[in-house]
């Protein structure tokens, strides 16, 4: 966990938070070994670190995660099957593009992402429950969600929090403040300790880095 430890030694106010960081670098790290995924949500800018975190997981961040060897024979295959219903001979080539474009990613879903869906459940039902719909439909016993909250007190991720729990999902929640009411929900507790919510999200960013240079260390 070299990441986490340098960024403690970059953020000195988020050293005594350490061991809440570690906890759920250790959360996501079973999740992922025992072939769960990870769900993140948020509002706001809370939402595009939603994003953000997904697109570090999903694809190479600072390392290449190129196939592995059993998947590229089974990727042969399939495109040799290809090649040869088109009648095209250069099945070697489009092997090396695809091995070459191809990454490797940790199984992560943003929540918010879905905006047919969340729209139009939030147009013909309520927005509060839009996410804890998706979680109720999408999230299994072995995943993980990161609820991300500078207040702690978002009703909506808060309903997706209490729906993860009822579906034996663990609960991490990422705040500042005094962790507001998701704290008492949550597994983990990631509490930046600061009161104004444009710093709060510049140390977001820089934990959920950390967690997942050290994630992809652990799986790369």
């Amino acid at each position: 966990m070299r990441y986490i430890d340098e960024l403690v030694e970059r953020h000195k106010n988020l050293k005594e938070i350490k061991a809440d960081i570690v906890k759920a670098y250790e959360v996501i790290t079973e999740t992922y070994r025992n072939h769960g995924k990870l769900l993140v949500c948020g509002n706001g800018g809370s939402a595009s670190d939603s994003s953000h975190i997904t697109g570090e997981l999903m694809k190479g961040f600072k390392k290449d995660r190129t196939i592995d060897e059993k998947f590229e024979d089974r990727l042969k295959e399939s495109i040799e099957d290809y090649m040869d219903k088109n009648k095209n001979p250069d099945a070697h080539l489009k092997l090396n593009e695809m091995k070459k474009n191809l990454e490797l990613g940790l199984p992560t879903i943003d929540l918010t992402a879905f905006v047919a869906l969340n729209t139009a459940f939030s147009n013909d039902k309520n927005y509060l429950f839009a996410f804890a719909n998706v979680v109720l439909n999408l999230g299994e016993k072995n995943d993980t969600i990161i609820c991300i909250s500078t207040s702690g007190n978002s009703e909506n991720i808060i309903n997706a929090a209490i729906v993860a729990k009822a579906k034996g999902i663990k609960v991490i929640a990422l705040t500042g403040f005094s962790g507001g009411k998701l704290y008492d929900i949550a597994d983990v507790n990631i509490v930046v300790p600061l009161n104004e919510i444009y710093l709060i999200q510049e140390e977001h960013i820089a934990i959920y880095h950390a967690l997942c240079l050290d994630l992809e260390d652990t799986f790369f």
